[in-house]
């Protein structure tokens, strides 16, 4: 996992091939019968597919907003969170999902408060670099796609200059049929430190 001190779920990949990011997103509404995002963030981590994750998730519900995508060997698909209800993101037709940090489908009985205003723009301009983007690409072409700074601050290579409060602290890159991953920590355009990760 990439995870801050004392977390037990975050973003990262198990043993078995399964992966999970998380986008965060500011919606009001917390449900207390359902688990916490970053305890669904560990059973995922504890799941031995994505279909088997997916499930346990459905199950319990996630208590607030947030977006994670879900991934193994065969596939990823995106689950939009609210206090009420799932929404899912199911993959394109190069087997594509993209998200940032506001909702992309409708959510009944919550308003979505696009937090970060440049959140539209990168996901937009993701699926932009990535249309013609097919097959399986490398980490290295993967990584090129995260230094993209159109729309500075607000890129998807994110930079802590007003009016951006904050910036891309690391970018991850999973191969869940190998079990293997690239965590860069700091901008991409600037990394400070390259770790890998591999069961």
């Amino acid at each position: 996992m990439v995870t801050e001190a004392g977390l037990i779920g975050k973003i990262g990949l198990n043993s078995a091939g399964v992966g999970v990011c998380l986008n965060a997103i500011k919606v009001k509404g917390m449900d207390p019968t359902r688990i916490p995002c970053h305890l669904g963030l560990r059973m995922v981590l504890e799941s031995e597919s994505r279909d088997e994750a997916v499930r346990q998730l459905e199950k319990y519900g996630v208590a607030s907003s947030c977006h994670m995508l879900v991934a193994d060997g065969g596939g990823s698909i995106g689950l939009e969170w609210s206090s009420v209800e799932l929404q899912k993101v199911k993959m394109n037709g190069n087997e594509q999902v993209f998200h940032s940090n506001h909702y992309l489908a409708e959510h009944v009985g919550v308003e979505d408060s696009n937090w970060l205003k440049d959140s539209t723009f990168r996901v937009t301009r993701i699926e932009e670099l990535c249309k013609d983007l097919t097959g399986s690409p490398t980490t290295e072409t993967l990584f090129e796609l995260f230094k993209d700074e159109e729309n500075y601050p607000g890129a998807i290579c994110r930079a802590q200059v007003e009016p951006s409060g904050s910036a891309s602290l690391f970018n991850i890159i999973m191969d869940l049929q190998h079990r293997a991953a690239t965590v860069t920590l700091g901008r991409p355009v600037a990394p400070e430190e390259v770790v890998q990760l591999a069961f």
